[in-house]
């Protein structure tokens, strides 16, 4: 079995794609769609975004040609294993009344026997992330039983992060930018001169696909070049934040004028609940088509930015914009310690790049913690 750092090739990763294939995996990938790069089925490594870079900045994001076959040359995703393993919508159950008048009740998509995900270049953050949700949705005290099959079921093909964004900060938050654990296989593409891999195991599985696809051993000059990839990649972060400070400046700054100011240009629109990694709540919605024969149950991801996240009879408990965020940064960076052991952020950067009003999350809590120590 590979168990040492060995070299796959640019065709082996090929060949490692056929085989997942072959084996009946659902292969889940970079891919280039309507302007982004997103995680989404792939049939082929044809289909990774070959020579695409990327740029993030708060509120903004463009793709750009790089000029190296890079096939991983991009920072995070817009997307996350999450919209697989917890996705956005799923059907309960559906009612429809039959030609003789009774009701026939169908379970929905949301029962349906778990697909076999492999994820293929899965990020540190993003690792870090399905580790963050396992905490709440498949080891806490409420197991959600459709996120655990699903779970159970996957494989991650992880690549070491060369190049984050200007907004990237997984290396303060510890996560990044090499996956430390939770990896099936891992990858750290080299491009100097061959374009191939230094692919490592880190299960079985993992051993016995690198097998499969084919590998040699991977020389010392080999291993100090991947070394070298994830050392410029940690020099570089677009960020930075200290979760220490983070925790304990949150807990003190309450009432720190600083949330008045973020509210004045936060839209309370749900996008970075939506692009995090980690967010988890949902709601159940009953609703009904048109003519009435049909109604139906599902699960919605729900967001803390809404006026009905918060509802209790009576009224809204968190009416302000202001008091919104504040949950939302507090939970992130404090009270999801005291809950799950670990913080709610990866450093991933999504929830700046993709904030309409180009709020910086990192630059908030820097402003609360000036002023807000204990």
């Amino acid at each position: 079995m590979t168990r040492i750092p060995a070299v796959l090739s640019a065709a082996g990763l090929g060949t490692l794609v056929d085989l997942l294939r072959a084996r009946g995996w659902t292969v889940v990938a970079p891919t280039e769609r309507d302007g982004a790069v997103v995680l989404a089925e792939i049939a082929s490594a044809a289909e990774l975004p070959a020579r695409t870079g990327d740029e993030h900045q708060p509120g903004r994001y463009r793709l750009r040609p790089r000029d190296d076959d890079a096939w991983f040359g991009f920072a995070a995703p817009a997307n996350s294993c999450k919209s697989f393993l917890h996705p956005p919508v799923a059907l309960q159950a559906t009612v429809r009344r039959g030609a003789d008048g009774n009701l026939e009740v169908a379970a929905g998509d949301g029962n349906a026997p778990a697909p076999r995900y492999a994820f293929l270049g899965v990020r540190a953050c993003d690792l870090a992330a399905v580790d963050a949700q396992d905490r709440v949705l498949r080891a806490g005290n409420a197991v959600d039983a459709g996120y655990a099959a699903r779970r159970e079921q996957a494989m991650f093909i992880a690549v070491a992060c060369a190049e984050p964004s200007s907004v990237c900060f997984c290396a303060s938050m510890g996560t990044g930018p090499r996956p430390r654990a939770g990896y099936d296989v891992l990858l750290t593409e080299l491009l100097d001169g061959e374009h191939r891999f230094l692919a490592e195991a880190g299960t079985e599985r993992g051993a016995e696909l690198l097998d499969a696809a084919g590998t040699r051993e991977a020389t010392a000059d080999e291993r100090a070049a991947a070394e070298a990839v994830t050392a410029y990649a940690t020099a570089h972060m677009g960020r930075t934040l200290d979760p220490e400070q983070a925790r304990a400046a949150l807990q003190h700054g309450r009432e720190h004028p600083q949330w008045q100011l973020t509210a004045a240009r936060c839209l309370a629109c749900g996008n970075c609940t939506l692009a995090c990694p980690t967010c988890f709540c949902v709601d159940v919605v009953d609703g009904d088509d048109a003519s009435g024969e049909l109604a139906a149950r599902a699960r919605r991801w729900a967001s803390c930015f809404s006026l009905e996240f918060s509802y209790i009879h009576g009224g809204t408990v968190r009416s302000a914009t202001a008091a919104r965020y504040r949950q939302w940064a507090s939970h992130k960076f404090s009270t999801w310690w005291d809950q799950f052991g670990t913080a709610g952020c990866v450093g991933c950067g999504r929830c700046i790049t993709w904030c309409p009003a180009g709020i910086d999350v990192t630059a908030e809590i820097a402003a609360v913690a000036e002023e807000a120590q204990p």
